[in-house]
């Protein structure tokens, strides 16, 4: 599982020399946004069906075959050459195979431990997760820094792999002989596939100077709308459900989906856009820039790990709504970030930058163990495997459609307040004249991404805010064995 988590987040530190080596324009990162959401569209749109799978060939053939299917998009990602549709097919194979990793380790805490205890299990679980996280960016500079080239980071994969390989199957027990086997809705599976597809595709815009939206951003969101109805309609009349909500407790399982989903917008807005704060308004580069994203990062496992342990002392929707209030608080503070924030401190002592990103970090965090323990709570333990896939898939789908749509409205924005800005002419003029345009230039085009960035975290505060009024949707009090 983290060798998954760590490929997810690990283009974020080396995203400027896949640049350099695609021959796009620093100016110009919306070109590579597939390389981002490829990974994600994959991780999420084979993980209902495979956590099903792992329901009904059991938890380790699962596990074995998705690591060679990560293998294999790993050695492609590294083989692309200078094609960004190759290195996103790479990327977007290694996120559908990493998929299955999550949810069945999930449901594995569920086979293995009692509910009293599994909270606890499952917020370890989850902080192994966000490790990956906090890891990725600068294991990714650190490989690429060390093999020379941030191919080297995918190579370096194959031998991980098979040592991954290795361990599973002498860690994990085989199916036991004579279980019963549960029954798979491959056409549901293939059919949310296909609406998370699309809807992914209408996002994407590589020309964002013109409108939020691509010129078939309409069209395919209404196809993606389509394909859910297809969806909710096939799972309605099928007898085998990709999620089968009877014996469910609905209200905290739609609940659950709904904080996850909020949670995970308001991850991947950070991951990206905290580093192009450094980049572009802080001055960071290359692992600089990554260091300023691990105030963040690392406080997101220590908010995991509390948070598990909480919710057996505090119920579900305490330290949900908890998590998610403070961590709203965190991107309120850092939309209200200075021109010298590095230089500002609370108290006297707290470094602004600092304290800000730890609590909107820590506030991420500790929502991880409550949500999928509320969710295993609320299905039958014959679905554990596919509800387990369903709480991440909603967290993976926040983290796609958010960072796809306020990126892609971010870019518009800055390109609609940059709009009537033109580069100064200072040919021909005295040296004083020369440094006041350039200067009044550089300070406008400060002014108009911290405008964007604000606008865009104070977006995410808001998303937090919503999550929390669904983690009020949940159970307070665990109930006993």
């Amino acid at each position: 599982m983290l060798l998954a988590a760590l490929d997810a987040y690990v283009v974020v530190g080396v995203l400027t020399d896949i640049l350099d080596a695609l021959h796009i324009a620093t100016n110009r990162l919306e070109r590579v946004t597939p390389v981002v959401t490829g990974f994600l569209l994959g991780y999420i749109a084979g993980m209902p069906l495979l956590g099903s799978l792992s329901d009904r060939l059991g938890r380790r053939a699962v596990l074995i075959g998705c690591l060679v299917g990560f293998a294999g998009g790993s050695a492609l990602t590294a083989a692309s050459g200078d094609s960004v549709w190759l290195l996103s097919t790479g990327r977007a194979v290694q996120g559908l195979a990493g998929g299955a990793l999550l949810p069945v380790t999930l449901a594995l805490a569920s086979d293995l431990w009692a509910e009293r205890r599994r909270a606890t299990v499952l917020g370890a679980v989850g902080a192994a997760q966000e490790l990956g996280s906090v890891l990725g960016p600068l294991y990714g500079v650190g490989i690429a820094a060390l093999l020379g080239s941030w191919r080297g980071i995918f190579w370096l994969n194959l031998p991980l792999v098979a040592i991954a390989i290795v361990l599973v199957w002498v860690a994990l027990p085989g199916r036991t002989p004579g279980a019963p086997r549960q029954k798979t809705d491959v056409v549901g599976g293939l059919l949310l596939a296909a609406t998370l597809g699309a809807a992914v595709v209408a996002l994407y815009n590589p020309d964002p100077e013109r409108a939020v939206l691509p010129p078939w951003g309409g069209w395919t969101l209404a196809g993606a709308g389509v394909g859910a109805l297809l969806f909710v309609g096939w799972e309605m009349r099928a007898r085998t459900r990709l999620v089968d909500l009877r014996g469910a407790l609905r209200r905290p399982f739609f609940a659950a989906l709904g904080a996850s989903f909020c949670a995970g917008a308001a991850l991947m807005v950070t991951l990206v856009d905290v580093e192009l704060v450094a980049q572009t308004l802080l001055g960071r580069q290359g692992v600089q820039a990554t260091l300023v994203l691990t105030r963040f990062l690392i406080a997101l496992p220590v908010g995991a790990v509390l948070g598990g342990w909480l919710v057996s002392r505090l119920g579900e929707r305490l330290v949900a709504t908890a998590g998610l209030v403070a961590a709203a608080g965190g991107y309120a503070l850092i939309a209200a970030w200075p021109a010298d924030v590095l230089e500002r401190h609370y108290l006297g002592f707290l470094p602004r930058l600092d304290t800000d990103l730890v609590i909107a970090g820590f506030g991420l965090g500790l929502v991880i163990g409550p949500l999928s323990a509320a969710i295993l709570r609320a299905t039958p333990s014959a679905q554990h495997g596919v509800a387990s896939s369903a709480v991440v898939v909603a967290r993976m789908m926040g983290m796609l459609i958010g960072v796809a749509a306020l990126t892609a409205w971010g870019l518009h924005r800055f390109h609609e307040l940059t709009a009537k800005l033109n580069f100064p002419l200072v040919f021909g003029k005295p040296a004083d004249e020369q440094k006041r345009l350039m200067d009044a230039y550089k300070a406008a085009l400060q002014a108009a991404l911290r405008t964007e960035y604000r606008e865009i975290f104070i977006a995410t505060a808001a998303i937090c805010l919503l999550g929390a009024a669904c983690a009020l949707l949940l159970q307070n009090r665990p109930r006993p064995d």
